[in-house]
């Protein structure tokens, strides 16, 4: 069996996964945003005041990634991280005034970004595309 990368899901989905960051970095790097931390932030604007081990879990990346990337956040006045109420060893991270305003037209891009890329499928093949997307991430998480 020949190795064909346009009949590999890998090659295809990395791929498409950089093009669709190049087409929103581009969308939102004039907002003062880059993709590296709009995950974080979007799990913040969902849920503002989540650990930094929540974070790691919802986006499911590193632990010293996450930690850089809040770092990053810190410095670019998007989070503060202050002791939890109830358990001092533990960190909260909080949207700044300045990450809050960014939510509209940050997520405003992303859904511009979203809709030039599904813009050649109907209805039916967008549901179909993401449901499909869906599993197979749920495939490579329940796989070692």
């Amino acid at each position: 069996m020949t190795f064909k990368k346009e009949q590999s899901a890998g090659y295809l989905a990395n791929h498409m996964a950089r093009l669709f960051a190049r087409g929103l970095d581009a969308r939102i790097r004039p907002l003062g945003l880059s993709t590296g931390i709009f995950p974080a932030l979007l799990e913040l604007w969902e849920n503002d005041g989540l650990t930094q081990k929540e974070l790691v879990t919802r986006l499911d990346i590193e632990q010293a990634t996450m930690a850089n990337t809040l770092n990053r956040m810190e410095r670019d006045g998007f989070v503060t991280r202050r002791k939890d109420a109830t358990d001092g060893r533990v960190q909260r991270v909080w949207l700044t005034d300045k990450a809050r305003a960014l939510q509209a037209p940050a997520t405003t891009a992303a859904a511009a970004q979203n809709n030039v890329v599904l813009a050649q499928l109907s209805e039916a093949e967008r549901v179909a595309f993401l449901d499909l997307m869906d599993k197979a991430i749920a495939a490579m998480k329940e796989t070692p």
